[in-house]
């Protein structure tokens, strides 16, 4: 059968989805330089493809740019056509960044990064995930038996994200049913976002040629475990050497990361409209889940919404090179480049607000009273996605980090989603939710 290979020009949208346009390979050089043309309200297609108001209407041209440093080719060597994606950034018709191009938005919180914290950021996603449909086996939590089920299916994987040129590190059968977790090394700055993405996209098509389908929705069962990014971060001097780490500091922490982490959390009840944007997130975010309900730091503690993680070695310089933090209050609804600009923007105003470093629970805050959490700076997260934006919405500060229309247009965006959920599901029946949000992550 003839064909004319074609290559899918990716933007990282609002919604935590893919989305963009397809042309001949052959064009792939001249598209690097004139794009392909795009449209403003396409920005508020939500996750479940109805158009939330838009300021745009049906007026206005953008480009989508490649980035030929994005480019993916995938041969599953399965008779299937051979998959090809790039990811790139939306423009004006001059070439400037479009203020809700999610991946300019990241940029240029590194860049704030940059300038006021004189490092640049390390970071890697870990991504839970199940498989959908049917029934599997009771009991295959963490156990050889789940994994060899998915064998197959693990090694494909790993092999395909490796022709991505992914740093492979580990595929898991995780607690839940049908759950697992891939997990790949760090890159720097916004490489590890679009690495992100590729994870998502990649473990999609692998599922897909293996005649399966997975979800990486926050949770498919109310009853059941959810499933959570955790997005690993740390920093690096501009000449490469670590700045996360200082044996002298709480925990391990250099004056820089205190400040940083500090930052995050005092800004965490407005982000997390940015890094948990579902409407079923929240289920997940609730004490005793192993997720994040408050805003504190913790050692090792994976109710945190920001863990010190541990270090395998007892040198200096190896601990260094090891030392990092996670962030524990994200899912796979969010976009992963803008969940990324929040986190970083959160932080590098804790460095310009020159904050102390916070104090590092280990302890169950959901024991304590409103009055004690209060006392010692805690509170306890929004517990629905209308009030994570209503939050995000009174923030001025917050605001400020972003171009002055953006904002609001994620906010229409966000609040267009929940009045589908509203037009065609109770709000009473979780269950059907979940199962509505499985569908389209």
């Amino acid at each position: 059968m003839i064909t004319n290979p074609l290559i899918f020009a990716v933007t990282p949208d609002i919604a935590g989805k893919s989305r963009g346009k397809s042309f001949p390979l052959r064009d792939l050089e001249k598209r690097l330089k004139r794009g392909v043309g795009w449209t403003p309200t396409n920005v508020q297609i939500t996750c479940f493809n109805a158009i939330a108001e838009s300021p745009f209407g049906a007026l206005g041209d953008l480009l989508l740019i490649p980035d030929g440093e994005t480019s993916v080719e995938i041969d599953f060597e399965d008779e299937a056509p051979v998959e090809r994606f790039i990811i790139g950034d939306v423009t004006d018709l001059d070439g400037n960044a479009w203020n809700c191009c999610t991946r300019s938005i990241l940029k240029n919180a590194l860049k704030r990064l940059k300038e006021l914290g004189h490092v640049d950021l390390c970071a890697a996603f870990e991504h839970e995930f199940q498989f959908k449909g049917g029934k599997p086996p009771n009991g295959e939590g963490y156990s050889l038996t789940g994994f060899s089920r998915r064998r197959k299916f693990g090694e494909t994987l790993m092999a395909a994200l490796d022709k991505a040129g992914l740093d492979i590190d580990t595929f898991m059968k995780e607690y839940g049913p049908d759950q697992y977790e891939v997990t790949i090394g760090p890159s720097k700055n916004h490489r590890a976002a679009d690495e992100a993405l590729i994870l998502r996209e990649v473990t999609r098509m692998t599922a897909a040629h293996c005649s399966e389908q997975v979800s990486f929705s926050p949770i498919l069962d109310p009853d059941s475990v959810g499933n959570g990014v955790h997005i690993h971060m740390s920093f690096l001097n501009k000449d490469g050497k670590p700045a996360t780490y200082d044996e002298d500091g709480p925990a391990g922490m250099s004056a820089l990361t205190g400040s940083f982490i500090a930052g995050v959390l005092k800004y965490l009840d407005s982000i997390i409209a940015f890094t948990a944007p579902s409407d079923v997130s929240y289920l997940r975010l609730t004490p005793h889940r192993w997720s994040a309900a408050y805003n504190n730091l913790g050692f090792r503690d994976r109710e945190a919404s920001v863990r010190i993680c541990p270090v395998t070695s007892t040198e200096k310089d190896s601990i260094a090179r090891q030392y990092n933090f996670e962030f524990r209050a994200a899912d796979a609804s969010a976009s992963p480049h803008l969940a990324l600009a929040a986190i970083i923007h959160a932080g590098v105003q804790g460095i310009e607000e020159g904050l102390a470093p916070p104090a590092i629970t280990e302890e169950d805050l959901s024991l304590l009273s409103e009055e004690a959490l209060t006392e010692r700076g805690y509170v306890r997260l929004p517990q629905s996605l209308e009030e994570a934006l209503d939050r995000l919405s009174n923030n001025d500060v917050v605001r400020s980090w972003f171009a002055e229309e953006f904002v609001d247009v994620y906010l229409a965006h966000k609040r267009g989603e929940l009045s589908y959920l509203k037009d065609h599901i109770s709000k009473d029946d979780t269950k059907a939710r979940c199962i509505a949000y499985a569908e389209v992550y």
